[in-house]
């Protein structure tokens, strides 16, 4: 008994001794410990305030949620917020034209594009009880207002807020009803033809002023119509020929626009020109006729001052203007009544004698 106690009170000092052992160690190993934990919580938390550090790209504005409320809007560049999940930063694309397609849906993009007609939006009511399947687009982008966009309005008074579904869900919605009431108010014929630049303007106006009543931060940038046909083919085919008809119209109207153009003037010319001869003409004549009549009144005056000279030089004025051009043979006096005088007529007349 003696000796079991012995050996069981060695036991006891011999464990002890080893657990002595193994404290003393872990004593020496806990500086080491405890440096490595500051450490990794060094970069912890370095890792968690860059989380704060933010870039936001030329087309985008930054908008700052601190949990959850938004608290500021950042332009382009690179920023600082509070490290996450005090403070979150989300990123509207501010400048791009987003597209609706109302009537219709893009099935492959191609070349060649491949589309699909949606009955139930391209069913619209004209004016005067007529059926048309009317397919258009909306273009749209974050509207700017005194040089600031309005990305407040866009991200938060639609619902779902911050993201595209909801604004382009209401868009949609929107431009379906505009386009109703606009196509409401004209007669088919204008649909199909010619009034569809006022149809493509009024709707734009009227979605604007629908979103604006919103406040959706919205902006229309245009509305374009891509194709309008009667529900019915023979009814198509029959407004085909129509707008054909319409179309060879205004084309003849240009043309013969285009020849007046060109003929008008011309004639203008011409008629000018006559007038302005006419006119020469006239002033000539006038002046030749008042040179004449002075002529004739100097004449008269001198006449009657001297009638003998003046009848000696009239006289002589009109023999030197008939003889000037004719051929003369001089005879004397003394000799002409001795010979008998020769006059080759046919010579003096032109002709050559046979």
């Amino acid at each position: 008994m003696a000796w079991d106690d012995q050996n069981r009170n060695r036991g006891r000092s011999d464990d002890y001794a080893e657990l002595e052992v193994m404290f003393q160690d872990l004593k020496n190993r806990i500086p080491k410990l405890g440096a490595g934990i500051w450490v990794l919580g060094a970069i912890l938390l370095l890792l968690w305030l860059s989380t704060g550090i933010y870039t936001v790209a030329p087309d985008e504005r930054g908008v700052v949620m601190r949990f959850g409320k938004m608290v500021r809007v950042t332009d382009p560049g690179p920023h600082l917020r509070l490290p996450w999940p005090i403070e979150s930063v989300l990123k509207p694309q501010v400048t791009e034209v987003q597209r609706i397609e109302v009537g219709f849906w893009t099935v492959t993009a191609g070349p060649p594009a491949e589309y699909e007609t949606v009955e139930q939006e391209a069913r619209m009511l004209t004016g005067d009880e007529n059926i048309v399947s009317l397919e258009f687009i909306v273009q749209f982008r974050v509207k700017r207002e005194q040089g600031k966009y309005a990305v407040k309005d866009y991200l938060f008074n639609i619902r779902p807020i911050r993201t595209r579904k909801g604004q382009n869900k209401v868009v949609k919605q929107v431009a379906e009803a505009a386009m109703r009431e606009v196509v409401g108010r004209h007669i088919i014929d204008e649909v199909l033809t010619e009034g569809k630049e006022l149809v493509q303007r009024e709707t734009a106006e009227l979605m604007q002023s629908i979103l604006d009543k919103y406040g959706a931060g919205i902006e229309i940038t245009a509305v374009q119509l891509q194709d309008v046909q009667p529900p019915t083919r023979e009814v198509q085919l029959a407004f085909k020929d129509v707008a054909s008809a319409r179309e060879d119209k205004v084309r003849l109207e240009t043309e013969s626009q285009s020849y007046a153009n060109d003929l008008l003037p011309k004639a203008r010319g011409e008629a000018e020109a006559i007038k302005a001869a006419a006119e020469g003409y006239s002033k000539s004549q006038v002046i030749e006729a008042k040179g004449r009549a002075s002529r004739f009144l100097s004449l008269m005056e001198a006449y009657q001052m001297s009638r003998k000279v003046t009848r000696e030089r009239l006289y002589l004025d009109a023999m030197q203007e008939v003889l000037e051009g004719a051929k003369k043979i001089i005879i004397e006096t003394k000799t002409a009544g001795q010979i008998l005088p020769y006059l080759p007529l046919e010579t003096l007349a032109g002709k050559t004698p046979k």
